[in-house]
């Protein structure tokens, strides 16, 4: 009888992307590390931080297993203990779009995924989106719902998350949160990288760009915390992104009469008030 070996579990590439987030960056670390998934590649593009980060990043570079940086109890709590950072660098780059390009061209996994240095993962998410993937080979893309967490890591909502394609997408129906999705690394290489000239709507743009090959699916299982504070820019700069959606919709043929144009001009009526709703979250 010839035996024949399991086909081995896919390689999980995930890229943080940071830039003076030393506040939070080392929650977003554990967060990673500390998945029961075997095997995940860990990439960290720092843009250059000034405010500890870099410090932090080297705490990860090797196995905690044989540092004395967390005592043994923590490390068994954490599940650090054979993991670490897969590469990392610091140096001046153009930004979040920029970093997250430069990560993925050195990722080697067949799933890939980017968490920001402000969110974390819930336990066990990375296993969640792989035993999918892999369970439904005719799906591009997996994603799940999101808490909102405050400063402090207090969960203080809930992403508005649900079933999308690529027609409601292009009405600008967006109920993703980037935070949990995890896509194959087959459609980045047929519709990557993302566009350097998006500060904000890079994301949109790619789930657009896969959802025109392959289904999105949304599962109701909480996998990410998406971090609110009034640097990030969900709330800094959130003026930003529906412009950018709108670029991407002209761009793919979009006429003026449609539904994400006219989104577009209620959003910007009722932005106001939505980012003082995202304050008094914060401030809850």
């Amino acid at each position: 009888m010839v035996m024949t070996s399991p086909t081995p579990m896919p390689l999980v590439s995930i890229i943080t992307p940071s830039f003076n987030q030393a506040r939070y960056l080392e929650a977003t670390i554990q967060s990673v590390l500390g998945q029961d998934y075997p095997r995940i590649e860990y990439i960290i593009v720092d843009g250059g931080s000034t405010d500890g980060s870099v410090d932090i990043i080297k705490k990860y570079e090797k196995t905690l297993e044989s540092d004395s940086l967390l005592l043994d109890s923590q490390k068994q709590a954490s599940g650090l203990q054979n993991r670490a950072i897969s590469w990392w660098v610091s140096e001046k780059d153009k930004g979040q779009t920029d970093a997250i390009n430069k990560g993925f061209v050195r990722a080697k996994g067949d799933i890939l995924a980017w968490l920001n240095s402000d969110d974390t993962y819930e336990p066990k998410a990375v296993g969640a989106a792989v035993k999918y993937l892999l369970e439904h080979p005719q799906v591009g893309m997996v994603y799940a719902d999101a808490n909102f967490i405050n400063e402090d890591g207090r969960v203080i909502g809930k992403f508005n998350s649900a079933q999308t394609d690529y027609r409601l997408l292009r009405q600008g129906y967006v109920h993703i949160p980037q935070q949990t999705m995890f896509f194959r690394a087959s459609l980045w290489k047929e519709v990557g990288p993302l566009d350097p000239s998006f500060y904000f709507a890079m994301d949109y743009d790619l789930w657009t760009r896969i959802a025109q090959r392959a289904p999105l699916i949304y599962l109701p299982q909480t996998w990410a915390n998406f971090r609110l504070h009034t640097s990030g820019k969900t709330i800094a700069a959130d003026d930003r992104c529906w412009p950018e959606m709108i670029r991407v919709h002209y761009r793919d043929g979009g006429g003026f009469f449609s539904v994400i144009v006219a989104k577009y001009y209620i959003r910007k009526l009722v932005a106001p008030l939505w980012n003082w709703r995202r304050r008094m979250m914060l401030k809850s």
